[in-house]
């Protein structure tokens, strides 16, 4: 998912979308396509709507990307990026990956799961962070802000065959009612979450990182610490 505005890293995406900001000389979106290659997906789909334009170097540099427009990028949350794509969730197994992450363990990918899961780190104390609660068997049971001693969404998620289809008929579901423009994708999976079974992938700090503000941004990649700098003197 590759549409939004990336607002929070401004002014870096004020003229390249956040997911190309190059992150120790890489765009982020492509340590996740390198890694989704290297696990051997064939399909891999960019949903694209700010700046649209800057990503179709992806399709001559990647054999298996293509790009699906989110028209509705503007005027809908991250809901719209799915429903754009919906057709792929009807198709089968399915990997949702944000694009704006930095993967630097492409072999996380690597083992297929067997159930459909959120990947997740570990936190301990509070986190006001989207995570997980579980139940004594693993299986997910709530998907929202806030928990205490548990798994924090890393923004990549696995769908098997038929848990893909049912989450595109939720998805369709739900746009046929008022306030669904609000909404998060992850919202609709957690209003039905009883009707999958949904683990928990377990990642380990660094394997993935999401990188939201230009703090974050200079503190793991040094050459942004000018731009920092510059920031805090404008402010």
């Amino acid at each position: 998912m590759a549409a939004g505005l990336g607002t929070r890293m401004a002014p870096l995406t004020q003229m390249t979308p956040k997911p190309l900001i190059r992150v120790n000389g890489t765009p982020m979106i492509e340590s996740v396509i390198n890694a989704l290659e290297a696990a051997g997906v064939a399909c891999i789909y960019v949903v694209v709507g700010y700046l649209k334009d800057q990503f179709r170097y992806l399709e001559e540099r990647y054999g298996p990307v293509k790009l699906i427009e989110n028209p509705e990028y503007l005027s809908k949350n991250n809901i719209s990026s799915i429903y754009a794509a919906i057709e792929v969730l009807e198709q089968g197994d399915a990997f949702i990956c944000e694009a704006d992450l930095v993967v630097s363990e492409s072999g996380i990918f690597s083992d297929l799961p067997s159930k459909s899961c959120y990947f997740g780190r570990m936190t301990e104390g509070y986190t006001d962070d989207w995570a997980f609660d579980l139940d004594t068997t693993g299986r997910i049971t709530r998907v929202g802000k806030g928990a205490v001693n548990s798994y924090a969404m890393v923004g990549i998620s696995f769908f098997k065959g038929g848990d893909a289809a049912h989450l595109a008929r939720c998805i369709r579901s739900a746009y046929t009612q008022e306030g669904h423009e609000r909404l998060f994708w992850d919202d609709i999976v957690n209003q039905h979450i009883d009707e999958f079974d949904l683990r928990i992938r377990p990642v380990l700090e660094g394997q993935v990182v999401e990188l939201d503000t230009i703090e974050e941004l200079a503190a793991f990649d040094p050459s942004y610490s000018d731009q920092l700098r510059s920031n805090i003197d404008e402010g």
